[in-house]
């Protein structure tokens, strides 16, 4: 399996969300100071998760963004799958056409490992990470730098994909 940036950026920002749900809309500039991510790459992610129902926006002044439905309620799987990322690792997708349009001899093992990360995956939601004691400091150091205005470098990635 390979997670790619976006599904990485986008379990990184709703994780974020879910950290600052408590102050109100979360702007995605906030997140992306905080995390590194570009903007205009949160704006894309964004709007897929829109779209599949896990945020919520509000516009204008003291806008931004807050989670659809409790952290709790919302697994790690959903957001990846929201943004139509890939969890599995069978080099076939699942089809069954590893080697000469037939299973490959380590076809079943792929397809129990592949299980085994989506069943991890949907069994552990943004509520659980947030009550993670590393998360909290990771975040609050986070926050105090961006009150600081400390440097964060903006990382960037590929287009997401419509």
């Amino acid at each position: 399996m390979k997670l790619t940036t976006k599904g990485r950026y986008a379990v990184t920002a709703m994780l974020d969300l879910a950290l600052h749900a408590q102050e109100g809309p979360v702007p995605l500039a906030d997140i992306s100071q905080r995390q590194g991510i570009s903007l205009s790459y949160l704006e894309q992610l964004f709007a897929k998760l829109r779209r599949q129902g896990l945020v919520d926006s509000a516009r204008g002044p003291g806008g931004g963004y807050r989670l659809s439905r409790a952290s709790k309620d919302i697994a790690v799987a959903e957001v990846i799958n929201a943004i139509n990322e890939n969890i599995d690792i069978r080099r076939c997708g699942g089809l069954g056409n590893c080697q000469d349009d037939e299973p490959c001899l380590t076809h079943e093992l792929w397809s129990d490992l592949s299980q085994q990360i989506q069943d991890f995956l949907n069994g552990i939601s943004l509520g659980d990470l947030v009550e993670r004691r590393e998360v909290r400091e990771v975040s609050a150091r986070q926050d105090s730098r961006q009150k600081g205005h400390g440097f964060v470098p903006i990382m960037t990635a590929e287009p997401v994909n419509q």
